[in-house]
């Protein structure tokens, strides 16, 4: 059954509203898949980054003027909007502004997602929002941004909370938000020990997403106090929002999926468990994300590559991937792949064997490998002969093996120097 997605808000609200995505953050959880580039840059999807879907959103959702504030290691993530994200129209208003730390305020760096703000008041400023948005740069979710501004005006609230429902035992990780009947909220705490639950289920916690609907004087007046407090880390969710609860109208906005009322798809992908379970989800029949949406698609940079190829048919040498997803320039050379999902330009050669792995843009893997459970990073070369996830105590001797037994190499973990700093 094909359902009939309702209207989108794209009105005076959309038009009139500022998105500032902030994708300065290291990810440090992500540990050296973010070695060279900042979380938001990293590969997600096959053939998307990380920023590419709060950027879609923006678009899909009618917001066309958006900063993009950098920081950390942003030279990937640069290039990539400059390569994928031109497509707007300046003549029209349309545009997206990367702001990276300049100093504009302070003689300093961004010191945290309220300062990296601040420090960009004057160019808010200059574009006379009459609501900013603020997201975060490095979660992976599809929401309309519309009902969420109709909802904020609605209430005639200073502030808007983007929310969705957790079991009470994973809400210790996140900042847990305490509402009234009527959604006002009341207290806002960062990794509670108890967290509150909801009034009429006390089975889940509403948890924060890291997006903010914010009127834009009020905005500049919280954001000029915390500036002045010498006491505040300058963090939106460690400082400003929980200084201004009980001060202001602020309110929940509870982030669900628009055709069955539930609780929507959104992940944050800052482990590597996270991430290979994340993209590994992409190849179910019926993923909770669905990348085929042509009512919401999600763009990018299309780098112009050949369709995935797949050679050799003999008995002990067919090129052949089952219940995986292929990327374009992909040659599956006489090597078998199960479910997995190989992004751009892999080559997997003669009687190697990929499973349940996730293997990033320009890999090329030798003959007889066997890789199990791994998540591959971008310009790999696997040497023949080369077996990964199989024996982990031997792992864990070259490369990072996780908690959950999940194994990252990367260039530098096989003496393959990509960036040379000397």
């Amino acid at each position: 059954m094909k359902f009939e997605r309702q209207p989108r808000f794209i009105s005076r609200l959309t038009r009139d509203t500022l998105a500032l995505i902030l994708a300065g953050g290291r990810g440090t959880r992500l540990k050296q898949l973010t070695y060279w580039r900042t979380k938001p840059s990293v590969p997600f999807g096959g053939k998307f980054r990380i920023i590419d879907f709060p950027l879609s959103n923006c678009v899909n959702s009618g917001i066309r003027r958006i900063g993009v504030i950098t920081q950390y290691k942003a030279h990937s993530l640069i290039l990539h909007i400059q390569q994928g994200w031109g497509h707007l129209r300046g003549q029209f208003g349309e545009f997206i502004e990367l702001l990276p730390a300049q100093q504009r305020i302070k003689s300093s760096w961004y010191l945290g997602t309220a300062d990296a703000v601040y420090q960009n008041l004057d160019i808010i400023r200059s574009h006379n929002p009459s609501y900013v948005l603020i997201l975060a740069g490095d979660h992976i979710y599809k929401m309309d941004y519309g009902p969420m501004l109709a909802f904020h005006e609605e209430q005639q609230a200073d502030i808007t909370i983007g929310c969705i429902e957790v079991p009470v035992k994973l809400a210790r990780s996140f900042g847990v938000i305490g509402v009234d009947d009527d959604r006002r909220i009341h207290s806002f705490i960062e990794k509670p020990e108890e967290p509150e639950t909801q009034p009429d289920n006390p089975e889940v916690a509403l948890a924060s997403m890291g997006i903010y609907i914010f009127n834009r004087d009020f905005l500049f007046d919280q954001l000029i106090k915390d500036a002045d407090n010498p006491e505040s880390s300058h963090d939106f969710g460690a400082d400003v929002i929980p200084s201004i609860i009980s001060q202001c109208k602020a309110y929940a906005y509870a982030f669900r999926d628009i055709e069955s009322g539930h609780h929507a798809y959104w992940r944050d992908v800052g482990t590597v468990d996270a991430f290979w379970e994340a993209n590994l989800e992409l190849i179910g029949i019926t993923p909770e994300l669905n990348l085929y949406d042509l009512d919401w698609p999600i763009w990018t940079y299309q780098e112009q590559l050949p369709p995935a190829k797949f050679v050799f048919n003999d008995e002990d040498r067919r090129g052949m991937a089952v219940d995986s997803m292929v990327s374009g320039g992909c040659i599956i050379s006489g090597a078998t792949v199960k479910h997995s999902l190989l992004f751009s330009n892999v080559e997997v050669n003669s009687y190697s064997h990929i499973e349940d792995s996730v293997i990033l843009p320009d890999v090329s893997i030798g003959q007889h490998c066997e890789i199990h459970r791994a998540v591959i990073d971008k310009g790999c070369d696997i040497p023949d002969y080369t077996i990964i996830g199989v024996d982990l105590k031997e792992d864990a001797e070259r490369f990072h093996v996780t908690e959950n037994e999940i194994v990252l190499v990367t260039p530098e973990m096989l003496g393959q120097e990509l960036h040379h700093v000397r």
